[in-house]
C-alpha cells in the first residue's frame, strides 16, 4: 500500500510517499519513496523541494496560492516522467495527514469520516494556529483524491494516557471541565516511535519497560513511558510549557508574566510573541535560537552562549531524573529530534550527574552516534541510554494502513 503523509502548515505543506503493508509493518520493512516540502503557499514565488529516494534533489518555483494547488503540485511531482516515483495518482491508495490537536477527543488516530472532522474543529481553539492548515490539508486532498481514504494522526493522542494527577493544573476544577484547560503535550508521534524501536534495542517488549524520551530540536519535550503508556509529558496546554527551547521559555512563573507586561506596558499578542518567539536559547543567549551556532559561539568564548546551553541542559536533566521519580525507576533514557540525535555535547552534559541513578555514558559511543540508532552508555551501565532517529511520518503511515485495513492500532 502506498501512503501519502500530509503535514500541512499554514504556508507549507510537508509530504512523504510511503509503500508499506501490515506484513511489512511487522518485518520493520517498510519503503520510503520520495519526500517534498512545499513552501511560501499564498505567493507567487512558492518552492517545491522533492528527493525520490536515491536521487538528487530537485527544486521547481511558482505561484502557487492555497493548499489543494500545492496538493496537485505534488502529485505532478510525485508522477513526473523523469523526477516522479509514480506513474498515476490512481496508485496512491490512503492519505495520512498529521492533525496537532485532538482535545480529549482523540486517544487514538482516526478515519477522517464527517464526525471525526467536526471533532477536529471543536478543537480548533486549543490550537488555532495549527488546525486550520492541517484541516485545510486534508480539505485539499479530499476534493483532488475524493475516492482515497483519509486518516487523521493527532500529536496530542498519544498522551491521552496521563492520568488527571498529571495532566490537571493546580488550578479551580471548573476551569477544566469549563474550558478543558489541562496538559495535553506535544511531539506524541515522535515520543511513540522511539518507544517502539526501543523493544528492539532494548530486547524487552514495551510493556516491561520505563522510558524517558527526549525530543530535542528547537521545539523540545520530554516524555515518561510507563510500560508502553505515556504518564507524564513536559510540554503542557500548549507547546510553550516544560523545556527551554530554541525561542520558547518553557517553565514560567506565571506571575512574571503580568509583571513584564505591566513594566514594559506591552499588550497580549506582544507577550505572547515575546514567550514564543523571543525567549528560549535564543532570548538568553542574544545569539541564535540553533544549537549548532551556539555550540560554535560558546566555543569561541561567548558567556551569553554558554549559559543558554548550560540552562537547557540543566532543566532536561531535571525532567529526566524526576520522571524516573514519578515511574519508580527508569531503565533507558532515549534521545531524538535534531539536536537529539546530532549533538553528542548536549547528551552528555544532559546526563553528566545522573551516575547515581546507574547512568554511565561511554565518550566514544556517545561522539560516534550521529543520526543513527546507537548505544551512548557503557555495557555495564544499568540504565541504558540510546540515540533513536525519530520517524513521525513513518507512524502516521503505519496507522493509516491499519486504520484502512481495519487493523487495531498499537
Amino acid at each position: 500500500m502506498k501512503v501519502l503523509v500530509l503535514n500541512c502548515g499554514s504556508s507549507s505543506a510537508k509530504y512523504q510517499l510511503i509503500e508499506t503493508s501490515l506484513e511489512a509493518i511487522e518485518k520493520n520493512a517498510d519503503r520510503e519513496i520520495g519526500r517534498g516540502l512545499v513552501e511560501r503557499i499564498g505567493t507567487g514565488s512558492a518552492v517545491h523541494t522533492f528527493q525520490a529516494q536515491g536521487r538528487e534533489r530537485v527544486t521547481d518555483t511558482g505561484e502557487i496560492l492555497e493548499h489543494r494547488e500545492a496538493l496537485a503540485h505534488i502529485l505532478r511531482m510525485l508522477t513526473h516522467p523523469e523526477h516522479g516515483v509514480i506513474k498515476s495518482p490512481a496508485e496512491i491508495d490512503a492519505v495520512g495527514h498529521r492533525v496537532v490537536h485532538g482535545g480529549e477527543k482523540f486517544t487514538q488516530s482516526a478515519l477522517a469520516t464527517p464526525e471525526a472532522i467536526r471533532a477536529v474543529e471543536e478543537c480548533i481553539g486549543l490550537a488555532p494556529l495549527h488546525n486550520p492548515p492541517n484541516l485545510r490539508g486534508y480539505e485539499a486532498a479530499r476534493r483532488v483524491m475524493p475516492d482515497v481514504p483519509q486518516v487523521l494522526v493527532f500529536d496530542t493522542a498519544y498522551h491521552q494516557t496521563m492520568p488527571p494527577h498529571a495532566f490537571l493544573y493546580g488550578l479551580p476544577y471548573v476551569l477544566y471541565t469549563r474550558h478543558a484547560i489541562r496538559r495535553y503535550g506535544f511531539h506524541g508521534t515522535s515520543h511513540r516511535f522511539v518507544g517502539w524501536r526501543s523493544q528492539e534495542l532494548l530486547g524487552r517488549p514495551r510493556s516491561e519497560t520505563r522510558l524517558v524520551t527526549c525530543h530535542l530540536g528547537n521545539g523540545a519535550s520530554a516524555c515518561a513511558i510507563d510500560h508502553g503508556r505515556s504518564v507524564d509529558t513536559s510540554m503542557g496546554f500548549t507547546p510553550l510549557e516544560g523545556l527551554l527551547m530554541g525561542t520558547r521559555t518553557g517553565d514560567l512563573d506565571p506571575a512574571v508574566v503580568f509583571h513584564v507586561m505591566h513594566q514594559e506596558e506591552l499588550s497580549e499578542q506582544q507577550v505572547n510573541t515575546l514567550l514564543n518567539k523571543h525567549s528560549g536559547l535564543y532570548g538568553i543567549s542574544g545569539v541564535s535560537n540553533d544549537m549548532r551556532e551556539l555550540l560554535a559561539e560558546e566555543a569561541k568564548g561567548h558567556e551569553r552562549a554558554h549559559l543558554a546551553i548550560e540552562m537547557f541542559c540543566y532543566r532536561l536533566r531535571k525532567y529526566i531524573a524526576a520522571y524516573a521519580g514519578a515511574m519508580g525507576g527508569v531503565d533507558a533514557v532515549l534521545f531524538t529530534g535534531g539536536i537529539g540525535e546530532n549533538s553528542p555535547s548536549i547528551r552528555a552534559r544532559s546526563l553528566a550527574g545522573l551516575e547515581f541513578m546507574g547512568i554511565h555514558v561511554d565518550a566514544a559511543r556517545n561522539d560516534a552516534a550521529m543520526r543513527r540508532e546507537a548505544r551512548i552508555t557503557t555495557d555495564a551501565s544499568p540504565v541504558a541510554a540510546f540515540v533513536i532517529p525519530t520517524n513521525e511520518e513513518l507512524i502516521i503511515a503505519r496507522d493509516t494502513v491499519r486504520l484502512v485495513t481495519g487493523t487495531p492500532q498499537v
